[in-house]
C-alpha cells in the first residue's frame, strides 16, 4: 500500500509539473486564469453535456451597463466570434480589451458605437435590465437572429481576493476583466439558468470592470452571469440602482479616484465631467 501511495503522489506530481502555468479543468471548474493571448478563442476542455448544471435561484445579475442595442446582421456567431466590434465601432478609441478598464469605461461618455445601418446604428450607453429565466433575454428590439450583445458590469471589491463567476450562454460567451480575457466559450449551456463551467477569476482591491459579450445565430438568445455567495456577500455590483448613463456614473463616481491612461497621464473624474 506505501508504495501505492508513493506511486501515485509521484504522478500527481508530474501531472502538476505539466499543466503548471496553463488552465486546468476539472468537473467544470476553469482555473489557471486569465486566459493566455494563444487560447483567447479555445473552448474549455472537458465542454460537454455532463458538465451542465442547473442553477435557477441563483444571485444571477439582471441590471447591465452597455450600447442601447445589439450588434446586428453578425454572420452568425461563428463567423462573429473573432471580430472586435467594440474596435469597429469607435474608430479604434476602444477595443474589447480596453473597454474591460475603468479607463475603458470612462471613455463610454465621449465614445459611441458607430456599427452602421447594416448592423444596428449608431448606439449610445445604458443601463438595461434582463429577466435571468428568459430564455431570450438577449433580444432588445430589432432582429432577434444574428446578433452579438455586450454588457458591462463594476464590481467593487474590499481587498484583492479569489472568486467564482459562472456564466450561461446561447451562444458564444467571451469575458473581459480588468484588461483580460477569462473566458470563451462557443458552445451554448443549454438554458438560460444552466452552467456548463464556474471560472475561477481574480479581483482588485475597488473597482474590477467587466465585460460580457455573448454571439447568437438562431434559437434561444441568452447571456446570464452569477457570482459565488462569498463574493456576493464581499462586494458591490453596478450598476445597482441606475436606470441611465448619468445615473450609472454618478453611481461609480466614489470609486473612481485616478486613471492613469497610456502616456501615465493621470485623469481624475472632475477631469471626466469637464470634457
Amino acid at each position: 500500500m506505501k508504495r501505492f501511495d508513493t506511486f501515485t503522489l509521484a504522478i500527481a506530481i508530474v501531472f502538476t509539473l505539466i499543466v503548471s502555468g496553463s488552465q486546468v479543468f476539472a468537473a467544470g471548474l476553469i482555473t489557471g486564469g486569465p486566459l493566455p493571448e494563444d487560447q483567447h478563442l479555445e473552448d474549455p476542455e472537458p465542454n460537454g453535456d455532463d458538465l451542465r448544471e442547473d442553477r435557477s435561484g441563483s444571485p444571477w445579475i439582471t441590471l447591465w451597463y452597455g450600447p442601447d442595442g445589439n450588434y446586428e446582421d453578425n454572420g452568425t456567431f461563428q463567423v462573429s466570434g473573432p471580430m472586435d466590434f467594440i474596435e469597429e465601432g469607435s474608430g479604434g478609441k476602444l477595443n474589447q480589451a480596453s473597454l474591460s478598464t475603468l479607463e475603458g469605461l470612462l471613455m463610454t461618455q465621449e465614445v459611441d458605437m458607430e456599427w452602421g445601418d447594416d448592423h444596428g446604428g449608431d448606439r449610445g450607453w445604458t443601463v438595461f435590465e434582463i429577466d435571468p429565466a428568459d430564455g431570450n433575454n438577449m433580444n432588445r428590439g430589432g432582429p432577434v437572429d444574428n446578433i452579438d450583445t455586450y454588457a458591462l458590469i463594476v464590481i467593487d471589491s474590499p481587498s484583492d481576493m479569489q472568486a467564482v463567476m459562472s456564466p450561461a450562454h446561447d451562444d458564444h460567451a467571451q469575458i473581459w476583466i480588468n484588461g483580460e480575457k477569462w473566458y470563451n466559450n462557443t458552445r451554448w449551456t443549454g438554458a438560460a439558468q444552466t452552467i456548463l463551467h464556474d471560472v475561477e477569476i481574480d479581483l482588485q482591491k475597488g473597482a474590477n470592470v467587466l465585460l460580457y459579450r455573448c454571439g447568437e445565430s438562431g434559437g434561444s438568445a441568452y447571456f446570464n452571469l452569477h457570482l459565488d455567495d462569498a463574493t456576493n456577500d464581499a462586494v458591490t455590483v453596478y450598476p445597482k440602482d441606475s436606470t441611465d448613463q448619468a445615473s450609472f456614473f454618478a453611481e461609480i463616481e466614489p470609486l473612481v479616484v485616478s486613471v492613469e491612461p497610456v502616456g501615465k497621464l493621470t485623469t481624475t473624474w472632475a477631469d471626466i465631467k469637464r470634457q
